[in-house]
């Protein structure tokens, strides 16, 4: 698998990062453990969780995804190569919303304890906090990341005007400044004054804010849960704008020309943008990881990406 750089870390990770949300939990173990396995067998490293995951599902409290990949890389003996994403921020069980420091620092415990390692490679404020001080938020990461827990921090469904809040709270200070932005983002555009609340989409300011910056955009449902491809599927409300049909039109007829579902087409345009994005590929089966994994192998001509980049924009 390809790898790319993380910001301005000056490491690298894999290029598709695999989203664990429903591993120990939808999934039982013996699932997740096939995924991850055929993950990491096609040379994949980056593994986002959550400590909320999956806290919505009948019978489950948060912690599970974490969980099973702490029995995971302990089961397989690969802690060392694995590069682990986490996050701090949302509410679950017994747990307030927020990014005080106490928070932070309280749930990067349990989340070490759930992962069973003494480190997390990319600890990510899972959601903005505007009722804490930056300051406060941003020292708690910092002396996480001097204690050795934590290696690199990156934020979640941020405005872009808050990113640089942060890099120059965190610049002032000396401290730890956020490497990656984790952001609703897919092929399709959301029609104008959509709303994702509490989660944030990615738009053309903060691309253009990850381009100059040198912060890498970490994508979450880039397939819009299966809606380019299968017909039971409808895309979300927010995608159904005036450019979603010309932009589909365009995206299905580059897939006929090389071959590919539209699926791998979205994640390897995504892997060919500029600036680069992660997509965060999922699956509940061997069959759908392989899909997407496969795109990996797919590259789209200059042609082909000025097309899908332009396809919609005299709607």
């Amino acid at each position: 698998m390809r790898t790319v750089q993380l910001g301005r870390t000056g490491v690298r990770v894999s290029a598709f990062c695999l989203g664990t949300m429903y591993l120990g939990s939808r999934e039982d173990a013996a699932t997740s453990y096939r995924l991850l396995d055929q993950y990491v067998d096609a040379g994949g490293f980056f593994l986002d969780t959550a400590n909320t995951y999956a806290r919505w599902l009948p019978g489950c409290k948060g912690g599970e995804s974490e969980t099973l990949l702490g029995q995971w890389m302990h089961d397989r003996g690969n802690r060392a190569r694995m590069f682990v994403a986490t996050k701090v921020g949302f509410a679950y069980p017994g747990v307030e919303r927020g990014l005080r420091a106490h928070q932070i620092e309280t749930e990067c415990e349990k989340s070490l304890k759930r992962l069973n390692t003494d480190y997390i490679d990319l600890y990510q404020a899972h959601v903005d906090d505007r009722n804490t001080p930056m300051e406060e938020t941003l020292e708690a990461f910092d002396r996480l990341v001097r204690a050795g827990k934590v290696r690199f921090i990156g934020a979640s469904n941020f405005a872009v005007w808050r990113l640089e809040e942060a890099r120059c709270v965190s610049r002032a200070h000396g401290w730890v400044e956020y490497c990656s932005i984790q952001q609703h983002y897919s092929y399709l555009r959301p029609k104008p004054g959509a709303s994702f609340a509490p989660q944030v989409a990615a738009n053309p300011d903060l691309l253009d804010y990850c381009r100059v910056r040198g912060i890498t955009l970490l994508a979450y449902s880039p397939l819009l849960g299966g809606a380019y491809t299968r017909p039971d599927r409808s895309f979300p409300t927010q995608y159904q704008g005036a450019d979603s049909e010309a932009r589909l039109a365009v995206l299905r007829a580059v897939a006929r020309e090389v071959g590919a579902t539209a699926n791998q087409v979205v994640l390897a345009w995504m892997a060919q943008h500029d600036p680069p994005v992660i997509p965060l590929v999922a699956a509940s089966t061997p069959e759908q990881l392989r899909e997407n994994l496969d795109a990996l192998a797919l590259t789209l001509s200059p042609d082909q990406l000025a097309r899908l980049n332009e396809a919609g924009n005299s709607e």
